[in-house]
């Protein structure tokens, strides 16, 4: 039950979209047990981001979500190295303004109940 939430201060259109989502279901693998099959890929575009306290240039500020109680240090860095390189080659957003945060829980809903 991965999501990888992408906020971006561009706008971006379906092809976009698309490849970015492509993108983060070949990275989610990364992560043990962890699949496209059960990947969701919320986008948010053209949000204001400031980024070291300027807005002028492109920005991301991106969220992994996973189920489980931990995950290795390696596969965040993999999953690091890689959406980095998505946003970079899809949306021109340099890697060294892109925030990326991670976590694992325990507590997940779906479908009318939780895990």
């Amino acid at each position: 039950m991965p999501v990888i939430h992408t906020h971006v201060s561009v706008n971006t259109n379906r092809e976009q979209r698309e490849a970015l989502k492509t993108a983060y279901g070949k990275a989610i693998s990364a992560v043990p047990g962890k699949s496209e099959g059960w990947l969701m890929c919320p986008f948010e575009d053209n949000m204001p981001i400031y980024f070291g306290g300027e807005d002028g240039k492109p920005a991301a500020y991106v969220e992994v979500n996973v189920f489980g109680s931990s995950v290795p240090r390696e596969s965040w860095e993999e999953l690091t190295r890689q959406i980095d390189a998505a946003l970079e080659d899809v949306l021109g957003i340099a890697s060294n303004r892109v925030y990326i945060r991670y976590t694992a829980t325990t507590d997940w809903g779906w479908s009318g109940r939780n895990f």
